[in-house]
């Protein structure tokens, strides 16, 4: 970790790359290890006390102009002042990271008790219908209404901290992502709660298939295949029996149709599938590629997206698609990214207004994992991100420092502010 050459601070120059050997709130820097870009960096490094600073020949420019004059008295002494300023702004950095994490805490309690709810609902749907499907409205209508009726919208990707993979509920997924769908749509309220109880109870047929088929982690054989695709029948009848509306009949009966007809059952084709049928069909194609039975399978979202667009596009309805890949941003949470300055990252919270400037949870080997430094690049203009990473070229260890989940399931900040308050 130490092997790496060290420079007197005097002889800084803009474009080393220098490492900081300072806890991380004993600087002002948003990393402990940066490219120095400017001479005010240059200055404020002076001004933390270090004599000598380690840096890495391979990250820094090759051709870098000549150092900056040490100043001619002591640095921490001259530059107090600064150093002082900069820090206070690393404090007020620690005090929204610390708003960040309540809210995370915040909204992943909420996940567990929808996700509770999900559960009860399943669990309960045909020994208990006429209740479940009260419960199921009503829970349909809380969440609508709190994503409908918010200014904007914050997608997070769920952490360990939700219990574990028990918690995975592909139905929940797919009614968020739906009514996030809904929303920039501007689908009128009484469509709205069809699509969510379409959405929730889309694979309800499953529910007539045998586990042999819905668990077989290989491709089914083509009769197999044909089996498994009547679940779409099986939902129909079965949601009659619930007393479900055309609507949410017609969104389990064709949400395998595909906007080119080559879906299932009845191969329909464009604007001859029902439009909310498209919304929770194109919602549920995207989570089972990050989901999938297989997990050995499964695409991290940034893939799942990036295949979608590049090469299946006809599937889908073109402005459906082109609207979930704005929302959820080219790079969606949980997808494990590089950033401008090399460091490591994973998205963890994606701002539907600036999709493109998410919140990353950031690796930084002197800051401990249940720490770890939090970064908002709408509200850090020195940082980007440069690409996605595949997680197998990941090194295992700082993998599992920021801990993607083998499974992505998302929840929805829809409160206003930073005090965690619905509005």
């Amino acid at each position: 970790m130490n092997s790496d050459p060290t420079i007197d601070v005097s002889d800084l120059r803009i474009g080393l790359y220098v490492y900081l050997d300072l806890r991380w709130f004993e600087h002002p820097f948003a990393l402990s290890h940066f490219k120095i870009k400017n001479e005010e960096q240059i200055r404020t490094i002076r001004g933390l006390g270090l004599k000598r600073v380690r840096y890495s020949p391979d990250l820094s420019d090759r051709e870098a102009p000549d150092a900056v004059a040490p100043a001619e008295q002591p640095a921490r002494e001259e530059l107090s002042p600064v150093i002082a300023q900069a820090l206070a702004a690393k404090k007020a950095m620690v005090e929204r990271i610390q708003q960040q994490r309540a809210a995370a805490a915040r909204i992943e309690n909420a996940f567990i008790v929808t996700a509770s709810t999900i559960r009860e609902v399943e669990k309960n749907i045909l020994t208990k219908p006429a209740e479940t499907v009260q419960a199921a409205n009503q829970l349909v209508s809380q969440i609508s209404e709190s994503i409908l009726s918010a200014p904007e919208l914050a997608i997070h990707v769920m952490g360990d901290m939700t219990g574990g993979e028990e918690l995975y509920f592909h139905s929940l997924n797919v009614t968020m992502l739906s009514l996030m769908l809904a929303r920039d749509l501007g689908v009128p309220q009484e469509a709205v709660t069809a699509l969510g109880m379409g959405a929730m109870f889309h694979d309800l047929g499953r529910a007539e298939i045998p586990s042999r088929i819905l668990l077989k982690v290989e491709p089914l054989t083509q009769a197999e295949q044909h089996l498994y695709e009547q679940h779409c029948d099986y939902g129909v009848t079965l949601g009659k029996r619930l007393g479900f509306s055309p609507a949410v009949l017609a969104i389990i009966h064709q949400h395998h149709e595909m906007f080119d007809g080559s879906g299932y059952p009845q191969r329909l084709k464009g604007d001859g599938i029902n439009l909310l049928a498209r919304i929770v069909g194109l919602a549920n194609y995207y989570d089972e590629l990050c989901n999938p039975v297989n997990i050995a399978n499964a695409l991290m979202p940034h893939e799942a997206l990036s295949l979608m667009f590049a090469k299946l596009r006809g599937k889908f309805d073109p402005r459906l698609l082109q609207l979930l890949i704005r929302r959820l941003g080219v790079y969606p949470p949980g997808t494990v990214v590089q950033l401008s300055n090399g460091a490591m990252a994973m998205v963890a919270t994606v701002n539907t207004s600036q999709p493109m400037k998410p919140i990353l949870v950031v690796y930084d080997e002197s800051v401990p994992r249940d720490e770890a430094i939090l970064i908002d690049l709408s509200q850090d203009s020195d940082l980007n991100i440069a690409k996605a990473i595949k997680p197998a070229l990941v090194p295992r260890h700082i993998y599992n420092y920021l801990s993607p989940r083998k499974r992505v399931s998302y929840y929805f900040d829809a409160s206003q502010g930073q005090d965690g308050t619905r509005k």
